[in-house]
C-alpha cells in the first residue's frame, strides 16, 4: 500500500523521501548488529503515516509567516516515525512476535538484547530530536506526554490480556494509548508548525484522534482476515490473549462454543484459533467493527471539512478515505 499510496501525492512522497534520508542518517550507531538492526527496520516496509499526516497538517497555512524552515519539519516529521519504530520493536519483544511488516522482526532475527538496544537507543534519537526542536514549546511536554500515554497504553493491554470481561471503553482507553494519541501529536504538531490558529489546531487534534482510533480497528480487523493477504501473523493478538476489537463486540452473543474455546486462554491450538476467528466472522464481529471505523472516519472528516480551505485540506480528505478501505 505504501508504495501506491504515496505515488498519488508527489509533492508529499518527495517529503516523505526526506523524512526516511533523514531517519537514516540520525540512526547511526557505532555497532554493527545494532547498527544493521535499525537499518533493517527503518526499511522494511514502513508506510509513514504520522509524519504524512504531520506533513500535511503543516501545509494548511503554507502562506504564514510562522510557519518553520523545512529542515525543523523534517526532524519533527522523523521524531514521530522514530517514536513509532521504538514501540514496534518493544511491541514484538512483549509479545515474542516471530515478524512485523512481513519480515523477520528485529528480536527474532537479532534476539532480544539487540531488539531492546535498538529500542531504547530509538527513544535517545527521538528526544533528541524534540530537544532540537520543540524544546521552547507546549510540543514538548506534549511528546513526553504521549510516550507516557503509549506506556500505560500497552500496560493496560497486558492488564487485560485474556479478559473477556472487557468492554468497548476498556478497548477506547487502550487504543487511545497505543495508536490513537501518535496520530493525535502528529496531526497537532504539525498545524501549530504550520501557523495554524489555535482553533484549527484543537481541530487537528481531535482529527487525528478519531483516525488513529480508526486505523486501530482496521488493524483488528485485519487480524481476522485471509493469511495469505496480511503482512502480520493471522490471529497473533488472539494467540497472546489481546481480545481486538471484533472479538469483543461479540463476546455478548449466545454462543457456548466461542467461551468454551476462549477459556483455553494460551492452551489454544491453531486450529482452535481458526475456530474462533470463524466463529468473529460467523457472529458479526468484523461487520460491526468496520461499522464503528467508518463512525470515526466521518467524525475525523466532518471536522476536516471545518478547516481551513487549502489544498492540503482536500488531501487530507482524501487520505482519511482512503484508508478506511486499506488492505494491510
Amino acid at each position: 500500500m505504501a508504495f501506491n499510496l504515496w505515488l498519488q501525492y508527489p509533492e508529499l512522497a518527495k517529503d516523505i523521501e526526506k523524512v526516511k534520508h533523514n531517519l537514516q542518517d540520525k540512526i547511526s550507531v557505532d555497532y554493527p548488529d545494532l547498527q544493521t538492526a535499525l537499518s533493517k527496520m527503518a526499511s522494511n516496509g514502513g508506510k509513514f503515516l504520522r509524519p504524512a499526516f504531520f506533513l500535511l497538517f503543516t501545509k494548511l497555512t503554507a502562506d504564514s509567516q510562522n510557519r518553520v524552515d523545512d529542515k525543523k519539519l523534517i526532524d519533527i516529521a522523523t521524531s514521530l516515525e522514530v517514536l513509532h519504530m521504538s514501540t514496534l520493536i518493544h511491541d514484538d519483544i512483549i509479545d515474542d512476535s516471530p515478524k512485523r511488516r512481513g519480515e523477520v522482526s528485529v528480536q527474532s532475527q537479532f534476539g532480544k538484547d539487540i531488539a531492546v538496544y535498538a529500542g531504547d537507543y530509538l527513544f535517545t534519537v527521538f528526544f533528541d530530536l524534540i530537544t532540537d526542536n520543540v524544546l521552547d514549546t507546549p510540543f514538548f511536554k506534549i511528546n513526553s506526554r504521549t510516550m507516557k500515554k503509549i506506556l500505560l497504553g500497552e500496560l493496560n493491554q497486558m492488564k487485560h490480556r485474556y479478559n473477556t470481561q472487557q468492554t468497548f471503553l476498556n478497548y477506547l482507553r487502550n487504543v487511545n494509548g497505543k495508536t490513537a494519541y501518535l496520530f493525535r501529536l502528529a496531526s497537532a504538531e504539525g498545524a501549530y508548525f504550520g501557523g495554524a490558529s489555535s482553533q484549527t489546531v484543537s481541530l487537528a487534534t481531535r482529527i487525528g484522534q478519531n483516525i488513529g482510533i480508526s486505523f486501530q480497528i482496521l488493524d483488528d480487523i485485519l487480524d481476522y482476515s485471509d493469511a495469505s493477504r496480511l503482512n502480520k501473523p493471522t490471529l497473533e493478538d488472539l494467540a497472546t490473549g489481546v481480545y481486538s476489537l471484533p472479538l469483543l463486540l461479540v463476546l455478548n452473543e449466545d454462543s457456548d462454543e466461542l467461551h468454551t474455546l476462549l477459556a483455553k486462554k494460551q492452551d489454544l491450538t491453531l486450529p482452535e484459533i481458526q475456530r474462533i476467528q470463524a466463529l468473529v466472522v460467523e457472529l458479526g464481529g468484523v461487520e460491526k467493527a468496520k461499522d464503528l471505523a467508518a463512525k470515526f472516519t466521518n467524525k475525523a472528516l466532518i471536522d476536516i471539512d471545518k478547516l481551513p480551505d487549502s489544498t492540503a485540506k482536500k488531501k487530507l480528505a482524501k487520505l482519511t478515505k482512503v484508508l478506511l478501505k486499506r488492505t494491510n
